[in-house]
């Protein structure tokens, strides 16, 4: 398997704002496209409205943004944004109908869990063991705020991802419909994943931005 460095950083550099938003919108294509659309709207709105500390940013050594992960804890999660953000962006009625939609994504996490709101991996990048390293990731920062348990979603129509979870120790724990508007999404239900963590449960680096980041280092401003 092809290898390339990675640095793992925890909260996503403000410069590259835009780059994972243009990235979480074509790795969620299937799920944001319909709601969102695919133009430069969809870009402008969730790169204005991504909460950067809300996540654990993949940098190649020239500092490209080679993946993320998301997360969301009891302040919010990666993705945020308000209906005044969709107002600003889609109008009122745009903003009203994605508004509906939009909601039907939100969940907020247990205090014990740590929520992920998704991994992406850049396209060109795949199958470098990046995915991986961010998984790791977010293991230690969910044991760094003293939580014990790591809580992500995935589609049926994503096996492949299921498969990565499973292999990282993740259990199905419960599923949810998307009935009747499977065919706006373009899939049926989601399964909902959980890995408890025990002791040192991670492979992943262990490096100052994890050591640095306690129970109370999480702010958003």
């Amino acid at each position: 398997m092809e290898s390339v460095d990675v640095t793992l950083k925890v909260g996503l550099p403000m410069e590259l704002r835009r780059d994972a938003a243009q990235l979480y919108l074509d790795a969620f294509d299937r799920k944001l496209g319909p709601v969102l659309g695919r133009d430069e709207r969809a870009v402008g709105y969730l790169a204005q409205t991504l909460q950067l500390t809300k996540s654990i940013a993949a940098l190649g050594p020239d500092g490209e943004l080679l993946g993320l992960a998301g997360f969301h804890d009891d302040r919010g999660g990666f993705v945020g944004g308000s209906f005044g953000d969709l107002k600003q962006h889609y109008g009122l009625i745009g903003a009203t109908w994605r508004g509906v939609l939009l909601s039907l994504f939100e969940r907020s996490p247990p205090d014990d869990q740590l929520l992920m709101d998704g991994v992406v991996v850049s396209a060109a990048r795949r199958g470098m063991g990046i995915g991986t390293e961010l998984l790791n990731g977010v293991a230690e920062v969910t044991k760094a705020r003293e939580l014990s348990i790591i809580r992500l979603d995935v589609v049926d129509t994503n096996p492949r991802a299921q498969a990565l979870y499973e292999r990282h120790g993740f259990t199905p724990a419960g599923e949810q419909s998307v009935w009747p508007l499977h065919w706006l999404f373009g899939f049926r239900k989601s399964t909902m994943m959980e890995k408890t963590l025990e002791g040192d449960d991670s492979n992943g680096p262990k490096g100052d931005a994890f050591k640095s980041l306690d129970a109370g280092d999480h702010d958003d401003y």
